[in-house]
């Protein structure tokens, strides 16, 4: 058990010293969000905003609002500008659990967002730049889900 919690702790202090996110593993209950958490704390980053989204309660358009942002109007009770959660974690790191239970569609936007580092508000004209590195987290096992 020790040597089991040795490995996760150096697994923690690599990732933290890195500029990219990261994908914890592991059953429900095993405290992945505390894992991610700690990667926070004792990154150059502790110090910027610890954004929390929880994947397995966004489903369809809410997704990519809460993600990505929208304008008013970009919907019928878009009343007012929405800032998301990539827009709110810039400067810190964003911790997304329960990662495999996102719609494929705002996974393929994640994707993108990965890649470019930049957002578009849903509804929105222009490329917002994002300086966001992600924590994942999920209880699947995702070799068998992309086989």
């Amino acid at each position: 058990m020790i040597k089991a919690l040795q490995k996760v702790l150096a697994q923690i202090r690599v990732v933290a010293a890195s500029v990219v996110g990261g994908l914890v593993l592991g059953e429900t209950g095993t405290e992945k969000g505390m894992v991610a958490r700690a990667v926070h704390q004792q990154s150059s980053r502790r110090d910027g905003p610890f954004i929390f989204g929880n994947c397995g309660t966004l489903h369809g358009g809410l997704a990519d609002s809460e993600l990505f942002s929208h304008e008013r109007g970009a919907f019928t009770e878009a009343v007012n500008r929405k800032i998301g959660k990539f827009e709110l974690a810039v400067g810190g790191r964003m911790f997304l659990e329960d990662i495999g239970d996102l719609p494929m569609e705002t996974q393929v936007c994640l994707l993108h967002v990965i890649q470019d580092r930049f957002i578009e508000r849903v509804c929105g004209s222009r490329a917002i730049s994002i300086d966001v590195p992600i924590i994942a987290a999920t209880n699947r096992d995702l070799r068998t889900a992309v086989t």
